[in-house]
């Protein structure tokens, strides 16, 4: 049976916030123990974005993976790597640029999507363009068997199938890996004020958040607009603390129910028990990360093996593709 493998990726685009861990990083922790995970920051496709100012992609990158360490990711079972520190990935990214028509990556849904959304970056560019041949490289460089995606991710996988088809149609040899969805399902996790989690919206609170901005930022937050009163008996389904609760501490969600439908606390009182729940799930893990942040040394040789050990996979492959299109 072949060797079970994973390659995700978070763009190192600033600190990671409560989002970050509902919706990747906790999946990642549990995949460690069934896959041959590949955790990558993925400062390439950073840059597409933040090309008018990089200089802030490095101390972000060394942030995410001093958080990755804190909430669970272990380097003994994990390679962890800079994707530009391998520089396979743009190598097999001009393969595929060869290759690739230009109609696959403009009806790519989400491209039009993230021009609109990050119209103040100026993405309308040839890089932007090409992400999703770049994400291709990022995956099948690693020979990974499965992509931990939501349902809305499953296009952007599907055309790395297809490249990876394409190339198989043209040179008759398949030696690179369809990758398979590894499916996961995201609870409705929103930002304080009911819109998307974003740290352009300064709507999150962050995996190192401090004691007293946690309280401050859960007293913000939205809860259900038709409970005036602590009197006026609540909507928990419509209320975005309650979805916290859900998250955090699911086994008193019913109980949480019961104070809001039934008027039992009001969301003052409500506010301040998930802030000390937040409180008890943050603290430890960031004091951690500040372990972590003195010891440079030792992530920076965690993040020298790691691009030792994805360099290796990396150059294979490559020389596999080289060899197959008779480029050696």
């Amino acid at each position: 049976m072949s060797e079970k493998v994973i390659l995700s990726a978070m763009r190192p685009t600033g600190k990671l916030h409560l989002g970050h861990w509902v919706g990747a990083l906790t999946n990642w922790v549990k995949l460690q123990d069934e896959y041959k995970c590949f955790f990558m920051v993925a400062d390439w496709h950073a840059l597409m974005s933040e090309y008018k100012d990089p200089s802030s992609l490095k101390e972000s990158g060394f942030d995410n993976i001093c958080d990755w360490l804190a909430f669970g990711i272990d380097p003994e079972r994990s390679v962890i790597f800079v994707q530009s520190e391998v520089p396979q990935h743009l190598e097999l990214l001009m393969i595929f640029s060869a290759l690739v028509p230009l109609g696959w990556l403009s009806r790519c849904p989400t491209f039009k999507e993230q021009i609109k959304q990050l119209k103040d970056k100026e993405i309308n560019t040839y890089g932007f363009l090409g992400y999703p041949a770049l994400q291709a490289a990022d995956i099948v460089l690693y020979k990974a068997t499965s992509v931990p995606v939501g349902e809305d991710q499953l296009p952007h996988l599907e055309l790395c199938r297809e490249i990876v088809r394409r190339f198989h149609l043209f040179y008759k040899k398949k030696v690179l890996i369809e990758p398979q969805p590894l499916l996961t399902k995201t609870p409705r996790f929103l930002g304080l004020d009911g819109r998307k989690m974003s740290k352009s919206y300064d709507n999150c609170i962050a995996l190192d958040e401090g004691d007293e901005g946690i309280i401050q930022k859960v007293r913000s937050m939205i809860t259900d607009p038709a409970r005036k009163t602590k009197k006026d008996p609540g909507h928990p389904e419509v209320c975005n603390v309650f979805d916290y609760y859900c998250i955090f501490k699911p086994e008193i969600k019913d109980e949480v129910s019961d104070w809001c439908r039934n008027a039992k606390k009001g969301c003052v009182e409500c506010k301040s028990i998930l802030s000390d729940i937040l409180k008890e799930f943050i603290g430890p893990r960031r004091d951690k990360k500040m372990d972590f942040l003195k010891r440079k040394d030792y992530i920076y040789d965690i993040i020298k093996e790691g691009r030792k050990k994805a360099k290796a996979v990396a150059e294979e492959t490559v020389s596999q593709v080289k060899t197959v299109m008779k480029l050696i």
